[in-house]
């Protein structure tokens, strides 16, 4: 019980005490507060105005900063897209010559095969013939159109290297 009193007398005066300042600080006169036609007031308004401009000014070379950049990757992510289908074009290309190059070859074998048996006619493997050697000029152009794919990509890096 004797803490019960105890504490109950020093929120008393806990109390009384905040009541003393509370009157000190409602008897106090209020400051006065600069007029706007104060010097120091004037000084900082026309801080504050400056500051405001310049903030104004950064937001706008950020935005045109930003817009740059994205006007900048919307033209690569363009350019990317079109290399990578002309790169799936170019390689579409190579593996259909191939295809056909194999199926040439193979047909070849068999032409050479029935001549030897005495069966073919050597006009229709001269054809034949002829017609490999275009498939294997079809698939140097496919590689040297690859290449120059390639060429035409790494250009670009080389340069800003340099």
């Amino acid at each position: 019980m004797s803490e019960i009193s105890d504490l109950e007398s020093r929120i008393t005066t806990a109390l009384d005490r905040i009541r003393t300042g509370v009157g000190a600080m409602a008897s106090a006169p209020a400051k006065a507060l600069p007029r706007d036609d104060d010097p120091r007031v004037v000084g900082l308004l026309t801080q504050l105005a400056e500051e405001k401009t310049v903030t104004a000014q950064l937001e706008e070379r950020v935005r045109a900063l930003k817009e740059r950049q994205d006007g900048q990757m919307a033209d690569l992510k363009s350019r990317d897209e079109k290399g990578r289908a002309r790169l799936a074009s170019v390689d579409r290309d190579i593996q259909k010559l191939r295809q056909v190059n194999a199926e040439l070859r193979a047909s070849n074998a068999k032409l050479r095969e029935a001549l030897t048996d005495g069966v073919a006619d050597p006009h229709l493997i001269n054809k034949a013939m002829l017609a490999e050697l275009e498939a294997l000029r079809a698939v140097r152009a496919a590689d040297a159109a690859e290449v120059d794919l390639m060429i035409d990509a790494l250009t670009p890096i080389v340069e800003e290297t340099r």
